[in-house]
C-alpha cells in the first residue's frame, strides 16, 4: 500500500478509539461500508490488536487499515503482526524507526518545525500535525513555508468547517477522531464522520495537495 497516495486521493483519514471492541469493530466497519478508505484504530482502545485482525480479516488485505497511537517498538511489530497496514504515532517515538525496519508506512506525529525535521529524518511517510489545534490552519500554513514539500496530515479538534481550511491550506489529508470514536454513537453519526470531512474537501477547491517529501 502506498500510504501518501491513499491520503492525496481520499483527503480523510478516519481514528477510531473506544473502550468497547465491539463497537470499535462495528465503527471501522460501518466507515468502510460508507466509502471511508482509510481508518486508524488506536492502540489505547480495549483490545485494539483483537479489532484490527477482525477488521482485516473482514475487510480483506488491500483496505488501508492502521494502528494509531504506536509508541514502542513492540507496539509497531505487534499492530504488524495483527494485520496494521501503516503506523500513525502522537509524537516522535521508537515505532518510527521500527516502522521503517518492517517496512511499513509511517504517518508520524510533530508539531514543531524540529520535529518535523526529524521525523521525516527518520523516514516518516507523512507528518500528522498533532495536536492541530493549538495553532490551526494558519500555523499549518506558517509551517508549510519552510516546509514546502512534505505531506502534513491535521489531526486533534479538525471538525468538517477546519476541514476544509486545513485542505486550503495545503494539507495532504486531515484526520477525525471524535465523531469516529467507538463509543456508544449511531451508524447515522458514523456515516456524518464519513461524508462531512469530504464534502468539506469538494467545497474546498483544492484539488491539488501538498508534495511529497
Amino acid at each position: 500500500m502506498n500510504l501518501l497516495d491513499e491520503l492525496r486521493t481520499h483527503r480523510l483519514l478516519a481514528i477510531v478509539r473506544g473502550p468497547d471492541p465491539a463497537a470499535a469493530l462495528t465503527a471501522v466497519l460501518t466507515l468502510a461500508e460508507s466509502g471511508v478508505a482509510l481508518v486508524e484504530v488506536s492502540l489505547t482502545s480495549a483490545d485494539a490488536l483483537g479489532t484490527i485482525r477482525r477488521a482485516r480479516a473482514a475487510l480483506g488485505p488491500d483496505f488501508a487499515l492502521g494502528a494509531g497511537t504506536v509508541l514502542g517498538a513492540d507496539d509497531a511489530r505487534a499492530a504488524a503482526d495483527a494485520g496494521a497496514g501503516f503506523l500513525v504515532t502522537p509524537a516522535l517515538a521508537p515505532s518510527l524507526a521500527e516502522g521503517a525496519r518492517l517496512g511499513l508506512p509511517v504517518l508520524a506525529g510533530a508539531l514543531t518545525p524540529t520535529e518535523v525535521v526529524q521525523a521525516s529524518s527518520g523516514g516518516a511517510t507523512a507528518i500528522k500535525l498533532f495536536p492541530a489545534s493549538l495553532g490551526g490552519p494558519d500555523y499549518l500554513g506558517a509551517l508549510r513555508d519552510p516546509f514546502p514539500g512534505t505531506a502534513f496530515v491535521p489531526v486533534g479538534g479538525v471538525d468538517a468547517d477546519g476541514a476544509r481550511r486545513y485542505l486550503d491550506r495545503g494539507a495532504v489529508a486531515v484526520g477525525v477522531g471524535s465523531r469516529c470514536s467507538a463509543v456508544p454513537s449511531t451508524a447515522a453519526t458514523r456515516r456524518h464522520c464519513a461524508n462531512a470531512p469530504r464534502r468539506s474537501s469538494r467545497r474546498s477547491g483544492n484539488d491539488r495537495p501538498a508534495h511529497p517529501r
